[in-house]
């Protein structure tokens, strides 16, 4: 029996009302199309919905961690912190949706489960885990790179009889460590951020580390009113010169080699950045990610301030990497390493003595127990792929994206993957995405995707896809593009090296923001060269 046709529910489905959801959502309405946003959270803000553990915060500073596509937005919203706190992101990304009035158009408490794409129809159908489904000509996926938890194989995890947290799925009142016992798995960003606060209040902290992570003083202050005013004075002439960076950062970013200038002046520089605080630490000469000598030298510098600022010795050497500084995303915090040196704070080297198990009051490992009263998961998230592969996404031969990506991802320029027409993925595998600024690169994916739906309205398409040929090619690139620098010598989440049994495959694109903008403009100028259209 032939399949009746139907039209579509919505023009444009989109998966996630994060600052890119909500971004598609304004443009595509502006353009004239219907829209519907499925979002898991109660709330709009993504990331920042969910990671509310005590100390989250973000590490791009916040004059330039916002939106630029709204002028009046930009004079209008004032910062109070330098890394602005979760709280005060999740408030701006509330204020921009009560802005833009883009609540009636988002369907909130929906987790999507299946997309099944009807090669007859040319449309979508999404089904959230409850049954409910809702089809659109296009579908999009703005699930962020770091939103899917990653929880550790711990035999008896689910045995812990006391309170169990992960860091990316915070309850939303606060959690009282006032006289408890606390165990905190892994020592990421987020347990970098926590820790020092968790330990402040806690009668004990047991810190469980696998590696140790390299981390730099964010320096946080409190924004005056002159520095506001200079920088939205400034915006536009900022904007512009971050977006020729590397990393889509305005920052103090020396091209000269670190070994072309005496250790002294190095140390000097190393100094000064280390003072200044923050990400562009890695800044101080161009070199620093392509040569290992060059690496080498920065890498000293960080362990020999580890070894100043923290009074044990044999604590100082475990919290000291072994690996390159940049191989892993460069952590920020604030009085991180001083915290070892409370007396109620003890460091536990998992790598020399796994976890063998946790029971119902705390874990065993190295033939001892350590009782606890709350139980943290620090472990990260199944980065970049982790929340695209938790939809069971079906494309036009009934092929699904899942068995395809199981060996590793492979899509075009992080947009759209060849087999699954009128999908696009805001900053997927495959762009450049968490080596940058994310918000200014959220933007130029949504920009470019809002532009590619106006053309095919106007050319009267139903239909886009990558071909095979432009996704391989790009794929190749984006692996040599990773080779040509020390960053893939690190066993990392940006190759999936933090999920047991991942594919190990290097995910984002380093071959930085401004390249690949102009390959994204390249493409559009081409006649969206590497698509095929009908």
């Amino acid at each position: 029996m032939a399949k009746t046709l139907h039209e579509p529910d919505f023009d444009v489905v989109i998966v996630g009302a994060g600052f890119a959801g909500m971004y598609l959502l304004h443009r595509a309405r502006a353009q004239g199309m219907s829209v519907r946003v499925l979002e898991a959270g109660s709330g709009v803000g993504g990331t920042w919905y969910w990671n509310r553990y005590p100390g989250a915060r973000c590490d791009v500073e916040s004059m330039q961690y916002s939106y630029q596509f709204d002028e009046q937005l930009q004079a209008e919203w004032n910062w109070s912190e330098r890394y602005a706190p979760q709280p005060e992101i999740l408030r701006y990304a509330e204020h921009v949706a009560e802005r833009l009035d883009l609540a009636p158009d988002i369907q909130f408490d929906t987790r999507v489960a299946t997309a099944n794409y009807d090669a007859e129809g040319k449309f979508w159908t999404l089904t959230s885990t409850v049954g409910t489904s809702v089809s659109g000509r296009y579908y999009v996926m703005a699930t962020g790179c770091l939103s899917m938890p990653n929880w550790p194989q711990i035999p008896g995890l689910d045995c812990f009889a006391g309170d169990t947290y992960h860091t990316a799925q915070w309850p939303h009142t606060p959690v009282d460590f006032k006289g408890k016992r606390v165990a905190i798995i892994g020592t990421g960003s987020s347990s970098i951020q926590s820790i020092p606060l968790i330990a402040s209040e806690a009668e004990s902290l047991l810190v469980f580390q696998r590696t140790a992570n390299y981390s730099i003083p964010a320096r946080n202050a409190a924004l005056t009113r002159a520095h506001i005013d200079a920088v939205k004075s400034d915006y536009p002439a900022l904007r512009a010169r971050a977006k020729q960076t590397f990393p889509g950062i305005d920052g103090p970013f020396n091209a000269e080699p670190a070994m072309a200038v005496s250790e002294s002046q190095r140390q000097a520089e190393y100094e000064q950045r280390w003072q200044r605080g923050g990400l562009t630490f890695m800044g101080a000469y161009g070199d620093l990610m392509f040569d290992q000598a060059a690496n080498d030298t920065l890498a000293d510098f960080v362990r020999n301030k580890i070894r100043t600022i923290v009074d044990h010795p044999e604590v100082a050497e475990t919290l000291c990497p072994t690996n390159i500084i940049g191989g892993k995303r460069l952590c920020v915090d604030t009085n991180y390493y001083a915290t070892f040196n409370r007396e109620n704070v003890s460091l536990i080297d998992v790598k020399k003595n796994p976890i063998d198990a946790i029971d119902a009051t705390g874990l065993q490992l190295g033939g001892r127990h350590y009782d606890i009263d709350i139980l943290i998961i620090a472990t990260g998230f199944d980065a970049m792929t982790g929340a695209i592969s938790s939809v069971d996404i079906q494309g036009k031969n009934g092929e699904r994206l899942q068995q395809l990506w199981q060996h590793g991802p492979c899509s075009y320029l992080g947009l759209a993957m060849a087999g699954f027409p009128n999908l696009f993925t805001v900053t997927g595998p495959g762009s450049p995405s968490v080596f940058t600024n994310m918000l200014p690169t959220i933007e130029q994916h949504v920009d470019w995707i809002a532009a590619c739906l106006q053309y095919m309205s106007t050319q009267n398409h139903q239909e886009i896809e990558a071909t095979v040929a432009a996704q391989d090619t790009w794929w190749q690139h984006v692996q040599e593009a990773a080779k040509m620098g020390l960053k893939s010598s690190t066993e990392s989440w940006y190759m999936g090296a933090n999920v047991a049994g991942k594919a190990r495959v290097f995910m984002p694109y380093y071959g930085g923001f401004p390249a690949y903008c102009a390959k994204c403009e390249e493409v559009v100028a081409n006649d969206y060269e590497g698509f095929v259209f009908s």
